[in-house]
């Protein structure tokens, strides 16, 4: 359990990195912030791995390149579900999903697979 909100507050520090440096991107306040990077986490946990499955053959002929609109799509989704979440366009998207990628990415090396495991050595 842990692990999941370190990654909602990944999640979220990723989409206020988004909102900040990408023009489109516009979160209203923090308690949408936070609500936005919770239900992105369901979704990528249940919607996700459909969509992937779904678009295999395109992400194959792409060499994973669309798996970046895949990702931009379930922003979108979470964008659509949570008023005072808004992206303006295709673009926008695609951009937030790279920014939420890295800060996610980055965020998961620091934490471990299980949670805060680095630290406790």
């Amino acid at each position: 359990m842990t692990g999941f909100i370190l990654r909602a507050v990944i999640a979220a520090f990723g989409l206020w990195l988004a909102a900040e440096w990408v023009d489109g991107v516009v979160i209203d306040d923090a308690a949408t912030l936070l609500l936005a990077a919770l239900v992105l986490g369901v979704v990528n946990a249940f919607v996700r791995p459909i969509a992937i499955v779904l678009t295999l053959p395109i992400s194959v002929v792409t060499l994973g390149l669309f798996l970046l609109v895949v990702n931009a799509g379930m922003l979108a989704l979470v964008a659509y579900l949570i008023p005072g979440f808004d992206l303006l366009g295709f673009w926008p998207a695609l951009w937030a999903a790279i920014v939420v990628g890295l800060t996610s990415w980055v965020g998961s090396w620091f934490i471990g697979p299980r949670g805060l495991e680095r630290l406790n050595r």
